[in-house]
């Protein structure tokens, strides 16, 4: 393990990473992908599409401009090197995308990792907008609203409504079953699962999960689509919680409880998981990190779905979800931060 200083480091998104073509030869693979090459960062910006069978990706729409849709544009426009259509119903909540996306990235050009005219030409392929009705000339939908069975589901079946026939529904969901948010849409082949970790721009994996109907054609869109990303693809099963956020929330609610009963202050109990297994983050800073209430709300579906009693969230972390204390975000969670981030 390495501190997080040097895993956004070595970010995908600091580095070029030029897609190579990829075809139906990942499943003949075991679904395994190599990690992306490490190139020059200051090659050359150029138009690059995914093609494979009668479908390119050359546009993708991001629904949904927080923590997560942002960090997903930002790879889309800077890795994948496609057009970004930033969806988001309220226009403010896309502006302060891009200040965030600016902020990261004048800060990586004040260091000398990268390149005002690279910045530039990142930022040129992210348009934003407030009306899913453009959504009809995206290639391929990533949803990444916020952790709510019935608003994914309500935000999946209006995107079917206004995109092509062809197009695929990725659901960037931590916990919900993909079968459950593709019933809602008219077209179930065209939903999978393509959950990413926080930070998007630094960490590798990402958990594709395809439902009861999802067509082999549609894994297939979202394998390459990772891999355009730079990311490492991990296939899943239809389970709730997948594998990462399965195991992730039971040990972060835990935590939980150990500060709750006073077992250890929270400084101490991440003090403790990392000098002990050199974790880059405790979980109270994961969870922090997270979101708290995205935390709790993906608790509760692992509870429900799997009725496991260890998924049934702290009563102290539901308290500071009512608080506002939402972790870094707010700018205090578990643990205080100088301003919301």
């Amino acid at each position: 393990r390495t501190p997080m200083a040097s895993v956004l480091t070595r970010s995908p998104c600091l580095r070029r990473a030029p897609f190579a073509a990829c075809t139906s030869s990942f499943l003949r693979r075991g679904f395994k992908a190599a990690p992306p090459p490490v190139v020059d960062p200051l090659e050359g910006i150029g138009s690059t599409d995914a093609d494979f069978g009668s479908l390119a990706v050359k546009t993708v729409g991001v629904v949904g401009a927080g923590q997560m849709g942002t960090g997903i544009a930002q790879v889309l426009a800077e890795v994948a090197q496609v057009e970004v259509l930033l969806y988001d119903a309220n226009p403010t909540a896309a502006v302060k995308a891009l200040n965030l996306m600016h902020t990261n990235m004048r800060g990586r050009v004040s260091r000398g990792q990268m390149v005002i005219k690279t910045m530039d030409e990142i930022f040129s392929r992210i348009k934003t907008t407030s009306e899913l009705k453009t959504f009809e000339r995206v290639d391929f939908v990533l949803e990444a609203v916020f952790e709510s069975s019935e608003l994914k589901k309500s935000t999946l079946r209006h995107v079917a409504s206004v995109t092509r026939p062809e197009v695929v529904l990725a659901s960037n969901t931590a916990s919900i079953p993909i079968t459950r948010l593709a019933s809602a849409t008219s077209k179930p082949d065209k939903v999978v699962g393509m959950h990413f970790m926080q930070p998007v721009v630094a960490m590798p994996l990402v958990e594709l999960v395809p439902g009861l109907d999802t067509s082999e054609q549609t894994l297939e869109t979202a394998f390459v689509v990772a891999e355009m990303m730079g990311k490492t693809p991990i296939k899943a099963l239809d389970s709730p919680g997948f594998i990462s956020f399965r195991i992730l929330m039971a040990f972060i609610n835990e935590a939980a409880y150990v500060l709750q009963e006073g077992v250890g202050s929270a400084r101490d109990v991440d003090s403790s998981i990392k000098l002990g297994t050199r974790s880059p983050m405790g979980p109270l800073e994961l969870a922090d990190f997270i979101g708290l209430d995205t935390c709790v709300a993906t608790m509760r579906v692992l509870h429900q779905d799997l009725g496991q009693s260890k998924y049934s969230p702290c009563p102290l972390l539901v308290k500071y979800v009512e608080a506002g204390r939402l972790g870094r975000k707010s700018g205090r969670g578990f643990h205080v931060y100088k301003s919301p981030q």
